[in-house]
């Protein structure tokens, strides 16, 4: 092949190249790295009929549920991940430790949440899902 020959080869290579990635989604051209905060920020979560709820801290997840009988359940803490297009503090998505079927979402409201059974107004609303199971309930920052 002659220098000639090599030059057309890369300018045709280079253009599949720059066709084949610009029918890619934005996203797959240049993934953001998850928006997490540098500091945790801990919580209270809690939820009635049933009874529930969870706290979060820097030393972990930790989850209870009065009618399952379950006090103390202890998870790893892993940073939240925001809801695309939101920032953390308006959607995050907690995962318990490894346990892939185990997520809790808070999402900030305008104005507040109740947890129907006393008068403390939250600015988070929960939903946990835990395999087929799925509660809500309250939250709010400690």
């Amino acid at each position: 092949m002659t220098t000639q020959h090599l030059k057309k080869l890369f300018v045709v290579f280079g253009l599949g190249v720059t066709a084949a990635t610009s029918f890619l989604p934005a996203s797959a051209n240049s993934a953001p790295a998850p928006k997490q905060l540098s500091k945790v920020e801990s919580f209270r979560v809690v939820g009635t009929e049933p009874f529930w709820g969870v706290d979060i801290s820097q030393k972990g997840i930790v989850y209870n549920s009065l009618r399952d009988n379950i006090t103390n359940q202890k998870f790893r803490y892993v940073a939240p991940t925001a809801a695309e297009g939101r920032p953390l503090d308006v959607v995050r998505v907690y995962r318990f430790g490894t346990k892939p079927n185990h997520i809790l979402i808070l999402t900030k409201v305008n104005g507040s949440c109740s947890d129907s059974m006393s008068d403390t107004k939250y600015p988070y609303t929960a939903t946990l899902i835990s395999g087929n199971t799925v509660k809500t309930g309250c939250a709010n920052k400690q």
